[in-house]
């Protein structure tokens, strides 16, 4: 499917309402579990959508647009242990108030067809546009939205008993 814009935007405004629906009134044990180790629970999945709303999506697509080049670096891991101390409610509205910025550049743009050819430099992959840039962030909105469902889902492994065998999302490591 070749990626359009206006098919793109709904999903990317309504993630934050989408993760607030999932996860405002979960107890702690919930919102704080993961899948093991080297896995994130759901507060560590919006605290990465937070930071990359700040310091992936919006620089890479202003340095598309302004023929900048290559693009500045984002550590994907570092929303880790940073957002010590702040609640799962304040996490959401940070992500709802960056998003709404995200989408209020995305529409002063008003980005035409042929401007999702635009290039930049990915430090790690080289050349890519900003129609695939702007795919890449409705995909990964979406894979995450999987992840936390998956990650709520998989506390209750054990609990169903044989139905485990009827349940996708309790499949796999």
């Amino acid at each position: 499917m070749e990626f359009r814009l206006e098919e793109g935007m709904p999903v990317l405004r309504a993630t934050p309402g989408t993760l607030r629906a999932l996860l405002q009134d979960l107890p702690d044990p919930w919102v704080h579990a993961n899948e093991g180790p080297q896995t994130w629970s759901p507060f560590e999945v919006v605290g990465h959508l937070v930071m990359a709303e700040q310091q992936n999506w919006r620089p890479r697509l202003q340095s598309l647009w302004h023929g900048e080049g290559t693009f500045p670096p984002f550590d994907r891991f570092a929303h880790l242990g940073a957002h010590q101390g702040r609640s799962l409610d304040e996490l959401l509205d940070e992500f709802r108030r960056q998003r709404a910025e995200s989408l209020e550049l995305l529409e002063a743009l008003k980005l035409t067809p042929q401007d999702l050819s635009r290039t930049g430099k990915h430090p790690e992959f080289g050349a890519v546009t900003l129609g695939q840039l702007l795919a890449t962030w409705v995909t990964h909105d979406l894979s995450h939205l999987v992840q936390v469902s998956r990650t709520l889902a998989r506390q209750y492994r054990a609990a169903v008993g044989p139905w485990q065998a009827y349940l996708s999302v309790l499949q796999g490591p």
